[in-house]
């Protein structure tokens, strides 16, 4: 059980380091969606979604790679300078064409070019900061790690307030004053990056220390081993933007001109309703990662990933049927303005699909592990292939109802396949009966809960109990063991 614990407190430690700016970042969707019209905050969305996409190109595999030589390599120096030499020049090499080139870039993407430039910056300081955050969790110092990951959203956050509600009201109130040279009439979207920037800028300040330290050494008999190991990462990376982003690009392609930005904009708000199972499955990544490659080697390994699952499996279906029973009041605290609750409807399937792509995580381990990462690639390619696909036959007919049946089918295919395909190349002891009860059984409760007795909160809270005691019921050997323990 040691193992399980060490587990728990590694998730916990980077799990508060993830949710914590998340949840400081949750606070930027109601001030976004009361400040801003949908069709204002639809381009907004599709800035990051772009943004997030070329973030995956910037890294090229090369966190996750970091991790693998890591574990492996007797001379962990190397690693790090090396990683770090690398992500710096490729960081610089991309920088100079971006700016020459962000007229053609706006002209491309139907964005204003001023907003392309704020986002080549905020993308190149992020990925100067990739490796030296990386160290810090090598290093296992989570503390340190959540301290500037909470800093950078606390800073964003500020300054997003401040830009948005202050200024304009001591500019209005002292238009002669100091403050006024800084204040721009219908900047907001401006402002928002502004504050990301900022926040970035200061980020890269805190950890740049890491980069006067090294010796810059380069050592590139093993950059190419770790290119090797990345560049499939970085193809099932860029497939799993297209997959997490591509549709709000897409939205804004393939519906008229006169209704994508606000139906963009109703979509991406609600989209953030399934913010709860994003921060439990990142967390979970953050600390499930350097634990499958440190106990690779441990002969009871496979029997502790099968466990690890199952528990998975459990703790998102308890917060999949929670979410989902809840998900009207919480749509109170996070969308305020009316306008956008149009797309409620598509909740429940954002947050399953987010489910589907966290048990896709956990089952993804076994081509990591034996180095056939070009696997999770081509996985990562198929989901891709599927959401390309139906958006461009649902999104004309459907709008955004259909770029959420497309997540869905994207995520649950990935997730079929891996398994399938484990099962074949890395056999793991799976308690597959029990792991398919909790998952279907808190979709039917979500069901039911959503579509038949939506606000109903005296069933959909009878449903939720009632799923917490089958899990009792299910899994009481395993808790009386703990409860022993403790006494002990």
């Amino acid at each position: 059980m040691s193992l399980y614990k060490n587990l728990f407190k590694q998730t916990a430690i980077y799990g508060l380091a993830t949710v914590l700016p998340r949840m400081f970042s949750f606070l930027l969707v109601p001030l976004y969606t009361d400040l801003l019209p949908k069709e204002e905050y639809g381009k907004v969305s599709i800035i990051f979604a772009y943004m997030i996409f070329f973030n995956v190109i910037l890294a090229y595999g090369m966190e996750t790679a970091f991790f693998r030589f890591y574990n492996n390599e007797t001379n962990k120096k190397a690693v790090i300078e090396t990683t770090t030499v690398s992500i710096f020049w490729s960081t610089l090499i991309l920088l100079l064409p971006a700016v020459l080139l962000r007229n053609k870039l706006a002209a491309f993407s139907g964005i204003d070019v001023q907003y392309i430039l704020f986002a080549i910056w905020i993308l190149a300081l992020d990925a100067l900061v990739i490796v030296p955050f990386s160290k810090l969790r090598a290093h296992q110092k989570p503390m340190r790690y959540a301290a500037i990951k909470i800093g950078n959203v606390i800073v964003n956050l500020t300054l997003s307030v401040f830009f948005l509600l202050v200024l304009p009201k001591i500019a209005a109130a002292n238009p002669d004053g100091i403050m006024s040279i800084i204040y721009f009439d219908n900047f907001q979207i401006g402002y928002i990056f502004v504050a990301n920037i900022i926040a970035s800028l200061l980020t890269f300040l805190v950890l740049s220390p890491d980069y006067f330290q090294l010796n810059w050494h380069f050592d590139f008999p093993l950059w190419k081993r770790m290119m090797r190991y990345g560049l499939p990462i970085l193809v099932a990376g860029i497939a799993f933007a297209i997959n997490e982003q591509f549709d709000k690009i897409l939205l804004g392609k393939l519906l008229p001109p006169n209704i994508a930005d606000a139906q963009v904009g109703v979509y991406s708000a609600c989209y953030k309703l399934g913010l709860f199972m994003v921060l439990f499955r990142t967390a979970y990544t953050l600390g499930i990662e350097p634990f499958f490659f440190s106990h690779a080697s441990n002969e009871n390994a496979p029997k502790t990933y099968a466990m690890i699952t199952k528990y998975f499996v459990i703790f998102g279906s308890f917060i999949l049927l929670s979410v989902i029973v809840f998900a009207d009041v919480l749509k109170q605290l996070m969308i305020r303005d009316e306008s956008y609750w149009e797309a409620m409807k598509v909740v429940p399937l954002i947050i399953l699909a987010n489910f589907f792509l966290g048990i896709y995580t956990n089952l993804s381990v076994w081509y990591k592990l034996i180095d056939k990462t070009h696997i999770g690639a081509y996985i990562s390619i198929i989901g891709a292939l599927i959401t390309l696909i139906l958006n461009y036959i649902l999104i004309p007919t459907m709008s955004y109802y259909g770029s959420a049946i497309a997540t869905i089918a994207a995520y649950g295919s990935m997730m079929l396949i891996s398994y399938f395909m484990g099962n074949k190349q890395y056999p793991i002891p799976y308690e597959i009966k029990k792991i398919a009860g909790y998952l279907f059984l808190s979709i039917g409760f979500s069901a039911i809960s959503f579509y038949g007795f939506r606000e109903n909160y005296g069933i959909g809270i009878s449903l939720l109990l009632l799923f917490m005691y089958f899990i009792y019921h299910n899994e009481k050997d395993t808790l009386n063991k703990i409860l022993k323990r403790k006494n002990n």
